[in-house]
């Protein structure tokens, strides 16, 4: 069957320089740093797939095709471009300073996506997909978790904590302080505010001292 013009329009979009067609994770690496440029420049209530197909000299078909919303392309772009934070649990030699490091990786590429592109995921995805994107496994699963006990676990052998006292609600109150905030705000934390979290909530609860005192 010959080719209709429309597909012959949409082909010819596909092409490359030197018209060798794009095709797999070359075509697909194309529209998510397209997408990524965006977003960047325009932010998620502007962005459109149509503008993202022609920065990435494509048709809005093949976007379409691959990623059937923009919420979903904006998330398989976030996972290309932002950087994954370390969840290795820090060990500066004191409690304070190694929850705030831990905290600080966390929010950092939320503040890289920006408030508003947060706040366009929340509106746009749904039901079981959000929580999965937008939050935090179970507890016994989550590697934050994990990571928040061995730096209780060092804190332990420093004498800072006494770590069969705390419950582990305790243990993970400031990553569950964080994902609370996120999904209430629908906004990244400040600086300030997770030092208001360490400070101010989770270091009394925890430190021996205050236990003491």
């Amino acid at each position: 069957m010959p080719e209709s013009p429309r597909n012959r329009r949409e082909n010819k979009n596909e092409e490359g320089a030197g018209g060798s067609r794009r095709r797999g994770d070359v075509l697909e690496n194309a529209i998510l740093t397209a997408a990524w440029e965006e977003l960047r420049e325009t932010g998620y209530s502007k962005l459109t797939m149509e503008a993202i197909a022609a920065r990435a000299k494509t048709n809005k078909t093949s976007v379409y095709r691959r990623w059937p919303s923009k919420a979903k392309l904006v998330i398989a772009t976030m996972m290309k471009h932002v950087p994954k934070p370390s969840l290795d649990a820090p060990d500066t030699g004191s409690l304070r300073e190694d929850i705030l490091a831990l905290l600080e990786r966390l929010i950092k590429p939320m503040q890289l996506i920006g408030a508003e592109t947060i706040h366009g995921l929340m509106v746009d995805l749904h039901g079981d997909e959000l929580h999965a994107k937008l939050t935090l496994p179970p507890r016994e699963k989550d590697p934050l978790a994990a990571a928040m006990t061995n730096v209780l676990e060092n804190a332990e052998q420093r004498g800072e904590v006494e770590l069969d006292q705390l419950s582990e609600r305790v243990i993970t109150l400031p990553i569950d302080l964080v994902r609370f905030e996120v999904l209430t705000t629908h906004t990244p934390l400040t600086d300030e505010a997770i030092i208001e979290i360490v400070d101010n909530i989770f270091l009394p609860l925890v430190r021996k001292q205050d236990k003491e005192g």
